[in-house]
């Protein structure tokens, strides 16, 4: 339809939208009319279809303007989706950042930064919520005694019901309460919200054990944008110690965006911002429901909501006035996200951070070369506790054959899976009535099988899959089973020499249990992974045997903790491996108390052991810093990683313009535990990797270098499987 038949609206009639489409070469934004009855709710930051190539797409409407530079005929919008300004500014420049970063596209970002709309839970929902509190509201006489009482950490019973069902608050989550009261307004206004945390009294007095940790507090009071490294102490309770940071920074009148890496951190953690500032806390993941989760999302858009707890999707979170974001346990590869452009939380974050002007933390028990680099660098700063001050909390770490002296008590403790000293330490525990945690890295029976005789690795005869043996229920000899394909495999022969015998390269959490259930016998044995975590156990003689990660809490810690299996996390052919199992075995030693005992069975001379007995992430993590930076692997340099056939990647590095002094690796084979590339409906056979090496000054070259390459690739309409990730966690 020409401009000319149009009728459009007065003062700016060109709406500029940025529509939601995937061909690179689209990224841009394109003008359209504005019909005159879609005047007063065509604005900025709104949802909006328009007609592209014939067809409905979605987009954003990102500004107005009196008039286009495009000369030719322009469509008009078809519709406005919602009135609700859903792309904030601040957001919009945040994905252009991380497009530009991880050679992507805006379009891509903003789909992982913007939620789907829920229209019950936008529309309806807040009129039902607001009809639902109007007597409440009448009644509001002493609504700051009330509200002060909440704040305090008594949030209320609402009983009021979302808009996608019936179900009262007792029956929610500690995330749903909160979130539900947040959601649909608070029953006061936010001026006396906001007047009421401008009053909140925030306990900080924890922070004095670390250096600079009270000055560090004073100054995100004053709403400065420090920037800080922080290692918690061995037994800290970190979830209180991030909600007084952000509770700081709300009573200063900004918002505070936190994340974690999991369901059971983010539960923990909110707890915790609730009983600071009430309902002005919500949790944000991928887990929730579409109303439950936009809800939430709207909550902290309308700015109803000023503390957001969350998962990796929180770092693009619309807080009003950002004042500090923090992130714990940033090694987790939770927050790397599997969907394109895959960026990672960490990287947005501090963007985010610099972009803004907000405080950033980096928390954890371990650290990360990736944060390492930026304290060397100067963008952020250490905060750790005085050595005297860590060891009066820190455990007694040891590794079994640590001495000559401990080699003449025990010859067979370095070739033990489980030595006498590490029975003798669980033994003294459970004596003591007190918790022994068992970390173990695999979860199941066997899970791994190899020849007894050469060692070489079991695999299954109709698919090549590797074996392992299942768990017997009734108490029978079982079968090794392949583990892909599921076939019983009876009559083993070794592929490699021809030997029927088997042995098991390690032992996962089910046999680890039922092996100390028969030492320990009379002792209660609990188990953590997998489907069946245990958030909590109470204390007492009990034995915890537990996967990575799936650790339990005690109240009081435990007696004594057994980090088995310690060659299988480090042997693994990953370039985190050493920085991941210290991150693992600090996780799992900070729940033991200070007078307790870890042992820790692997061999005592590596690094990685010597840094878990010393408690000494930093030096650790620089020192892994330092050996990346000698063999050219990130953090020290860009590395991206492009993944697809021979031919998609020819493709595109053909049409590539790369910085000068680029390095081209490979091509090798796709790391085991990567996904495979692919378009259409079927995944392509053979995948293969091609690296691409640059000097971080080179970084933002390389990045538009290939999103200019995928554009002209896209503009062939090339329906080859094709990956670019930029500085992949998984390098292979």
């Amino acid at each position: 339809m020409a401009a000319g038949e149009t009728s459009t609206a007065a003062g700016h009639p060109i709406a500029r939208v940025l529509p939601l489409l995937s061909p690179a070469h689209l990224d841009r934004e394109f003008d359209y009319l504005v019909p005159p009855e879609l005047d007063e709710i065509a604005q900025p930051g709104v949802r909006v279809r328009v007609r592209f190539a014939g067809r409905l797409v979605d987009g954003y409407l990102l500004e107005r303007l009196p008039h286009s530079d495009h000369n030719g005929k322009m469509m008009p919008l078809e519709r406005v989706v919602s009135a609700e300004r859903v792309l904030t500014p601040e957001i919009l420049r945040l994905a252009t950042a991380v497009a530009a970063r991880y050679a992507g596209t805006r379009a891509d970002v903003l789909r992982l930064a913007i939620p789907p709309r829920h229209a019950r839970t936008e529309t309806g929902g807040a009129k039902k919520a607001d009809a639902e509190r109007k007597p409440a509201r009448s009644a509001a006489e002493g609504v700051d005694t009330v509200d002060s009482e909440r704040l305090r950490g008594s949030a209320g019973a609402d009983s009021s019901t979302d808009a996608g069902g019936a179900a009262a608050e007792g029956s929610r989550g500690v995330g749903d309460s909160a979130a539900v009261a947040a959601g649909e307004s608070a029953s006061s206004s936010p001026e006396v919200e906001d007047d009421l945390l401008s009053r909140v009294e925030v306990d900080a007095s924890a922070w004095g054990r670390y250096a600079h940790g009270t000055g560090f507090v004073e100054a995100l009071a004053q709403g400065k944008g420090v920037r800080a490294a922080w290692q918690a102490l061995p037994g800290e309770d970190w979830a209180a110690r991030l909600a007084e940071l952000a509770a700081t920074v709300v009573a200063a009148g900004r918002s505070a965006v936190l994340m974690v890496p999991d369901q059971r951190d983010l539960d923990r953690l909110l707890a915790e911002c609730v009983a600071l500032v009430g309902d002005r806390a919500v949790g944000l993941s991928a887990g929730l429901g579409p109303a439950a989760r936009y809800r939430r999302w709207l909550a902290v858009l309308r700015g109803q909501a000023r503390i957001v707890v969350g998962t990796r999707a929180a770092v693009f979170a619309p807080a009003r006035d950002l004042g500090l974001i923090a992130m714990w346990d940033d090694g987790d590869d939770t927050y790397a996200e599997p969907r394109s452009p895959y960026p990672h939380a960490r990287e947005v974050a501090m963007l985010r951070a610099h972009e803004t002007g907000a405080a950033f933390v980096a928390a954890g028990f371990a650290r990360t070369a990736e944060i390492q680099a930026v304290v060397e660098s100067g963008w952020a700063r250490d905060l750790l506790a005085e050595r005297h001050v860590l060891r009066e909390v820190t455990p007694r770490i040891s590794a079994p054959g640590d001495s000559d002296y401990a080699l003449e008590r025990d010859a067979l403790a370095r070739s033990v899976r489980m030595p006498g000293v590490a029975f003798a330490a669980a033994r003294s525990a459970i004596k003591e009535n007190v918790a022994v945690l068992v970390q173990v890295p695999r979860r199941g029976y066997v899970p791994s099988l190899a020849c007894a005789k050469c060692r070489t690795p079991a695999r299954c005869r109709h698919c090549n899959g590797p074996l392992a043996l299942p768990h017997s229920v009734n108490g029978e000899a079982a079968s090794p089973q392949c583990k892909w394909c599921g076939i019983t495999e009876a009559a083993f022969r070794c592929q490699a020499c021809g030997a029927r015998a088997l042995r098991a390269t390690v032992i996962g959490a089910a046999r680890t249990a039922e092996e100390l259930g028969r030492a320990f016998s009379g002792v209660p044995i609990r188990a953590s992974g997998g489907g069946e975590m245990l958030d909590t156990v109470e204390p007492g003689a009990q034995v915890v045997v537990a996967t990575v990660g799936a650790e339990p809490l005690v109240p009081g810690g435990y007696g004594v903790a057994l980090l088995l299996d310690g060659w299988a996390l480090l042997g693994r052919a990953d370039l985190r491996a050493s920085e991941d199992t210290l991150r693992r075995w600090m996780g799992a030693a900070a729940l033991v108390r200070p007078r307790g005992q870890v042992i820790v069975m692997a061999e005592p001379s590596l690094s990685t052991v010597q840094a878990l007995v010393r408690w000494d992430p930093v030096n650790h993590a620089a020192a892994e810093l330092e050996a990346r930076a000698e063999v050219g692997f990130p953090p020290a340099v860009r590395l991206a990683a492009i993944d697809g056939t021979t031919e998609s990647i020819a493709e595109l590095l053909d049409a590539a313009t790369l910085p000068e002094g680029t390095e081209i690796l490979g091509p090798v084979p796709l790391p085991p535990t990567a996904r495979k590339p692919f378009s259409g409906t079927d995944a392509p056979a053979e995948v293969e990797r091609m690296l691409l090496r640059v000097a971080r000054s080179d970084g933002a070259p390389l990045a538009r270098a290939l999103t200019a390459a995928q554009a002209v690739r896209s503009t062939h309409r090339s329906d080859a499987p094709l990956r670019v990730q930029v500085d992949p966690v998984d390098i292979g």
